[in-house]
């Protein structure tokens, strides 16, 4: 089973629970006359809309690609999110405004044995379907699932919460409704914000992990004739497809044959490992005893030698095309970076008198 079939499968979980739940709530509150426990029921109801929402925007990330949408589908997932995300939202906005209503003008709330233990049981079975879908959308990096789990745990606490307020007010007689609804009303509004902000960050652009920035570099860097990485791009389009790139250092001894089967080998194991489509570009190390090296040697070293400089990469010299140019990598203290450059090159100029220095200023996308 792929991952889209387990989000899919989880999502009817949550379905048939939430009818199940709703079933129960109806016919107990319709036999015991509770309009509550029948509004309860309609709530479960609208649960198990948050389940549909993913099933349809997984179904819908899995569409081809086609000629206008070259990358896929796949971001119609974090839409999902959202949509549950904002589901969550208005419904703590909803609880909270009803909640200070109680506050100012408390009511009694009646409660019977069955109402309780129709509220013992949804405690049970939200708490257990939310823990089950929340974990299952962290294991397969799902907002939508997780936002769906969330969801239900929610409801679990704003049952607790009436159960709590039940035994408050048959042991002395006071009614903690209003209150209680208030504060959970805006711990839920709090965690609405959220869960949006994931899947904003994903259409936005967010920065690629840490933990998987590492783990490109070090397998990239395995590889015979690699003698360092920079500049690792990925844009995210959807759990499934990445599109990145990449530079290598390679000596400049390597024949375009040589370098060509190199970066094909690397591309190859991204894709195969990480579903990232990446392009490798290349910069030469200057070998051998030369004028080149040794200006590459002097030029590195003295950049290299600025404390707020954090990488130092891309040399290159052409005396053909009266050109130095190398790449910089300032830290957050650099705002400038005309100014920046312009200092840097004054000076590496006296390095090579007459001719165009270009300092690169460069960002780090990934960490």
């Amino acid at each position: 089973m792929n991952r889209s079939q387990e989000i899919i499968r989880t999502s009817w979980i949550g379905i048939v629970a939430n009818v199940l739940l709703a079933g129960l709530k109806a016919a107990v509150g319709i036999l015991a006359s509770s309009v509550a426990i029948v509004m309860d029921a309609v709530n479960n109801l609208s649960d198990a809309l948050s389940s549909v929402i993913t099933i349809v925007g997984t179904k819908l990330s899995q569409r081809p690609a086609d000629r206008k949408h070259p990358f896929g589908f796949g971001r119609i997932e974090y839409f999902s999110a959202i949509i549950i995300a904002v589901i969550v939202l208005s419904a703590g906005i909803t609880s909270l405004i009803e909640s200070v209503k109680k506050i100012f003008d408390p009511t009694t709330p009646e409660y019977t044995t069955t109402t309780l233990v129709v509220i013992v049981v949804a405690i049970v079975v939200k708490l257990l379907l939310g823990q089950y879908v929340k974990r299952k959308g962290e294991q397969l990096k799902s907002d939508a699932l997780i936002a769906s789990g969330s969801d239900a745990l929610f409801d679990a606490v704003i049952t607790l919460a009436t159960l709590v307020s039940a035994g408050v007010m048959l042991l002395w007689n006071v009614s903690l409704d209003g209150i209680l609804g208030a504060l959970i009303s805006l711990v839920i509004i709090k965690a609405g914000f959220e869960m949006l902000a994931s899947p904003i960050n994903e259409l936005l652009g967010t920065s690629i992990s840490a933990e998987l920035t590492r783990e490109i570099k070090k397998e990239i860097s395995s590889f015979e004739g690699v003698h360092g990485v920079f500049d690792l791009i990925l844009h995210n389009y959807g759990p499934d497809v990445k599109i990145g790139s990449v530079h290598i250092n390679v000596y400049d001894t390597m024949s375009a044959y040589e370098i060509h089967g190199l970066t094909r080998k690397i591309t190859m194991q991204m894709i195969e490992r990480h579903g990232i489509i990446m392009t490798v570009g290349v910069y030469a190390i200057a070998t051998g005893a030369n004028r080149m090296a040794q200006l590459q040697t002097q030029v590195m070293q003295t950049l290299s030698a600025h404390k707020d400089i954090i990488q130092v990469h891309g040399f290159y010299y052409s005396e053909k095309d009266n050109l130095l140019s190398v790449d910089v990598v300032p830290d957050i203290s650099v705002h400038d970076d005309a100014a920046f450059s312009s200092q840097l090159s004054s000076e590496i100029q006296p390095f090579v008198p007459g001719m165009q220095v270009v300092i690169v200023v460069d960002h780090n996308y990934s960490e």
